[in-house]
């Protein structure tokens, strides 16, 4: 009965944002959602004018660098951790559809760059820029105001919006399996022998060869890392800053992604 209640209150809701009155109760001619029918097309109605928040077909995407993590204490005393970006304008270099390229996307510029390619120089000639770093992203549509040459700032989102970070975690170099695995380390005493950090044994006599996959030291970091449904908290259009509350994968000066996965 609460499933129910929790429904119809919903189908309330949506009746009275297009109809701009409650529907009245009881199954009767007057009432327009007394048929199921009705209702079911009412609330398709509705979920199919629902944007969603953060959606890349709306080309809520950016490039930037981390600066950084501070707080930020909002008006009724709550202190937020923020970390801050130094995201865009970006320059749009390539527009690809499904008649010419096979799938949808948009290709941004991000940065001055120097000592560019010849190839890379004629790309982005028409958008006349110089960009350090180039970027691709997959949208479902492209939206009508984009066109090589346009820019995008930070004024595309908005206080509250979900959005997925893309970076490069930090590199540790070459590390042991302690460190990269969270491995146990052996006695430093009785009988250790020093081997407080080795790996030990690594399989057996039979199958006479090492599994795939079996955890062992190597490199440990410098991965691509997306950490999903960061909130925008903070925005600052005059000098292209933007907050996400929480922390963002990569070293300070790194590459970021907001939006969606480059």
């Amino acid at each position: 009965m609460i499933f129910k209640d929790i429904c119809a209150r919903i189908i309330g809701e949506l009746y009275l944002r297009k109809y701009k009155t409650w529907p009245c109760e009881g199954r009767n001619r007057e009432n327009p959602l007394s048929k199921p029918r009705e209702c079911q097309a009412l609330i398709v109605e509705s979920l199919t004018n629902i944007k969603l928040i953060g959606s890349i077909s709306e080309m809520k995407t950016l490039l930037g660098t981390k600066i950084g993590m501070t707080q930020i204490i909002g008006e009724d005393g709550v202190v937020t951790p923020i970390t801050l970006v130094q995201a865009g304008p970006v320059t749009v270099t390539q527009v690809k559809t499904v008649e010419t390229d096979g799938y949808n996307a948009v290709q941004v510029a991000f940065g001055e760059g120097k000592n560019l390619s010849k190839a890379v120089a004629g790309h982005v000639k028409p958008a006349e820029v110089t960009p350090k770093h180039l970027r691709e992203f997959r949208v479902d549509e492209i939206p009508a105001d984009i066109k090589v040459g346009a820019k995008i700032n930070v004024e595309a989102f908005e206080l509250g919006d979900i959005v997925n970070v893309t970076g490069t975690s930090k590199g540790k170099g070459f590390a042991g399996t302690v460190k990269r695995h969270n491995f146990n380390t052996s006695k430093s005493s009785h009988g250790g022998n020093g081997n407080v950090r080795r790996v030990g044994s690594i399989g057996s006599m039979y199958p006479q060869k090492v599994f795939k996959g079996k955890r062992m030291p190597g490199r440990m970091g410098h991965d691509k890392v997306t950490v999903k449904n960061l909130t925008v908290a903070y925005i600052d259009a005059e000098n292209n800053l933007i907050g996400l509350k929480g922390a963002v994968p990569g070293p300070k000066k790194g590459l970021i992604s907001i939006g969606g996965k480059a």
